[in-house]
């Protein structure tokens, strides 16, 4: 069944062991924030640090794995038809817009949007760690510089994840303007048992 996170909000949800989740960008250039939790113990969750020493890379695709702050392994990247993702940046939060942005008022933000859809599994603001952005497209230079760029994503891109222990999955629709390149837009996903 497809599921849809509309523009700028949030989904929390489980899967199990062996499922794939599939997140897709049905109009392009939309960037969604993926965060997961070990569904049995929720002190274990993903861990950028771990994934991107683990991995020795900074840009995790297909192939890949992203591991857990306990060096466990929490899930497999299947299939990825865009291939960059990006596994640096924290989640923007109502800080993110003021500091970076001025903005004044309130602004959604993907913070705000996985704590408050993860809060039925107590997992609290304190406990979103750095997230998965797929679709986002982070450029590094050599002086060490980062520049957040358009997403290079297409509509209907999508990335398949496999869960290699029971989880909960947190999921955005990105809020931050530089992330989608100016407009914000939905992100489908589909929880399989299996691929065809």
């Amino acid at each position: 069944m497809l599921h849809i996170i509309k523009k700028q909000s949030g989904e929390a949800f489980t899967i199990k062991k062996g499922q794939y989740l599939k997140v897709i960008d049905p109009n392009g250039e939309q960037v969604s924030d993926m965060v997961l939790f070990n569904a049995d113990d929720i002190r274990e969750k993903i861990s950028s640090g771990k994934s991107l020493d683990f991995e020795e890379t900074l840009l995790l695709t297909k192939g890949h794995k992203l591991w857990s702050n306990r060096s466990n392994v929490m899930a497999s990247i299947i299939e990825d038809t865009n291939g960059r993702n990006d596994f640096l940046l924290a989640p923007c939060s109502p800080e993110t817009f003021e500091i970076m942005y001025k903005h004044e008022g309130y602004h959604p933000s993907c913070f705000e949007n996985l704590y408050t859809n993860l809060a039925k599994y107590d997992i609290s603001p304190d406990d979103i760690p750095t997230a998965f952005n797929i679709f986002m497209n982070v450029k590094f230079a050599s002086d060490g510089k980062i520049e957040v760029c358009p997403p290079t994503s297409k509509s209907g891109d999508y990335v398949i994840f496999k869960a290699e222990m029971n989880l909960i999955v947190g999921l955005t629709a990105c809020s931050a303007e530089d992330s989608n390149n100016g407009s914000f837009k939905p992100i489908h996903f589909e929880v399989l048992n299996q691929l065809n």
